[in-house]
């Protein structure tokens, strides 16, 4: 499966962004979707994860109740909602894929397929 990542810009904080992961390939459902971030220095950071079926949501304590994940398999795309952005949101952000046959990771090793990064920057 080949990812691609868009919706990052420049906001202040308080705004909202939608970031989304468009697929390829078929047999999307198969597959559970990470989002993950990146600030310079520092390893990916893990922010949210869908499982294939869409039904399992996962989140970093950092963006609970700020971020949301969703996921359209009929039309092979996945969204991280971001309201009430903070200026620490600001990131590179990536997102991933692994087979549904494994459990949903939070870790970057977990996933198999990556998508270029968007970057989200946030201004105080």
């Amino acid at each position: 499966v080949q990812l691609q990542a868009s919706g990052g810009g420049l906001v202040q904080a308080g705004d909202s962004l939608r970031l989304s992961c468009a697929a390829s390939g078929r047999s999307f459902s198969r597959f559970h979707v990470g989002w993950f971030r990146k600030t310079p220095g520092k390893e990916r950071d893990f922010v949210s994860a869908i499982s294939g079926s869409g039904v399992s949501t996962y989140y970093a304590d950092s963006v609970k109740g700020r971020f949301t994940i969703s996921r359209d398999n009929a039309g092979n795309t996945v969204d991280l909602q971001m309201n009430n952005l903070k200026p620490e949101d600001t990131a590179v952000y990536y997102c991933a894929a692994a087979s549904s046959r494994l459990d949903v990771s939070s870790t970057s090793k977990g996933y198999d397929y990556w998508g270029q990064g968007t970057l989200v920057t946030v201004s105080s």
